[in-house]
Formats: structure tokens, C-alpha cells, sequence
């Protein structure tokens, strides 16, 4: 596989702009034969995975509130046969907006104590980004923090 900058991926660099320091402080690991540097994974595929792993779970929840992206905990990247696979661990939290809502990337968070108002999820997504395809292939969450 190639790497090179897409055109559909390009509107995901404001997603890092907006995700700011979340975006740099996770563990990235690549497995050995990449041709690709970690970079241009991280710049052109990764957020727009973030991106369907949290869209999944909020349209799977029954909250009738949005949740958005706190921190990345952790992630990596897999290569299964031409398609990649992107396992990332996210922390969660309940914002007060509906999730039908426009614009819940800059929706507040709820301002609680409880940790019901939280999830640390486990997600793992195939994803051929170059088609504009994204699979959930397994997602285990669990409420509070990590």
C-alpha cells in the first residue's frame, strides 16, 4: 500500500486541529514492513476512525445525549489484507446536547460529578479510507474513568 495524502482526508486535518494536544498524546505503534511513516497514518486515516467509532457509539447509546472525545488513551494500527484495522482506546464524556444535535464537537460537557458521565471504550475499526469505508468489528465500554 501507498501512502499519500487523499482528498477526502483533508478535511480530517482540522479534526487534529480540534482534537489539539488529545490527538498527540497517545501510543502509536507500527508493526514492521510499513512503507508508510507513523505520521502520515496519524495525519490521513486515524482521526476520520476516531471519528466513526464515536459517531457508532452515540448512535448505538440510549442516552439521549451526545458524548464526545475527552482523550485518546491509547491506539495502534493493524494491516488485515489490503484494509487497515485501527484499535484505539478512548475516554468518553456526556456533553449537554442532544445527539441529533449540529454541532456537537463544540457542544459542553455536562458538568457532573458522577462517572455515569463518562466511558472509557475499547473500539477496534476496519477501515479502507481510501473508499470511504469504515466496519466496527468490536467495541466493549465500560462507565468512569480509566
Amino acid at each position: 500500500m501507498r501512502c499519500q495524502p487523499w482528498r477526502w482526508a483533508l478535511p480530517w486535518e482540522v479534526l487534529l486541529l480540534l482534537l489539539g494536544p488529545q490527538a498527540q498524546s497517545y501510543s502509536w505503534h507500527l508493526h514492521e514492513g510499513s512503507d508508510c511513516d507513523e505520521g502520515s497514518f496519524i495525519k490521513h486515516y486515524f482521526p476520520a476512525t476516531v471519528e466513526y467509532a464515536l459517531h457508532m457509539f452515540n448512535e448505538k447509546s440510549k442516552d439521549t445525549n451526545a458524548y464526545r472525545l475527552v482523550h485518546i488513551l491509547n491506539s495502534w494500527r493493524e494491516q488485515i489484507g489490503y484494509m487497515l484495522a485501527f484499535s484505539m482506546e478512548l475516554l468518553l464524556r456526556r456533553t449537554i446536547c442532544g445527539k441529533l444535535e449540529e454541532d456537537i464537537d463544540n457542544c459542553p460537557f455536562q458538568e457532573s460529578a458522577d462517572l455515569n458521565n463518562t466511558y472509557t471504550c475499547f473500539f477496534t475499526v476496519s477501515t479502507e479510507p481510501w473508499e470511504g469505508t469504515f466496519d466496527l468489528l468490536h467495541k466493549k465500554c465500560l462507565v468512569g474513568f480509566h
